[in-house]
């Protein structure tokens, strides 16, 4: 039985070459412009939602805490005359940004809660 005329010689190596382009294009279309990713990006993305989404919790608990203390007024005060690229540290020297149960504070929440302290009048 012979063989139909697309897989015989020159027909045949140009249906390989067409897979392989239309593979190939496929894969470039679907990774940039059809939301496909590795699972190693996706494990980064996630890890980065999970860790902005703990912020988002704890800097208003951080803001919370710092208005409650003793010297809020002062402290505030104080928050202010630091730069602005230290007031995340003053906020961590302070213990605001120190979860129950943890002896060292976050420092991106401290940085967090050190820019909603800012707004703050």
């Amino acid at each position: 039985m012979p063989l139909p005329s697309i897989f015989q010689d020159h027909s045949f190596k140009r249906l390989v070459q067409g897979a392989a382009v239309g593979a190939v294009a496929t894969m470039i279309i679907g990774f940039n412009w059809g939301g496909w990713s590795l699972e190693s990006t996706a494990e980064k993305r996630a890890d980065e939602a999970s860790r902005s989404a703990v912020v988002a919790v704890l800097a208003p608990i951080c803001v919370d805490k710092f208005q409650r203390a003793a010297n809020a007024t002062d402290n505030l005060i104080e928050l202010k005359k630091v730069s602005s690229y230290m007031q995340g540290s003053f906020v961590e020297k302070g213990g605001w940004a120190t979860s129950p149960g943890t002896d060292k504070a976050n420092s991106a929440v401290a940085q967090a809660c050190a820019t909603m302290l800012g707004t703050l009048k």
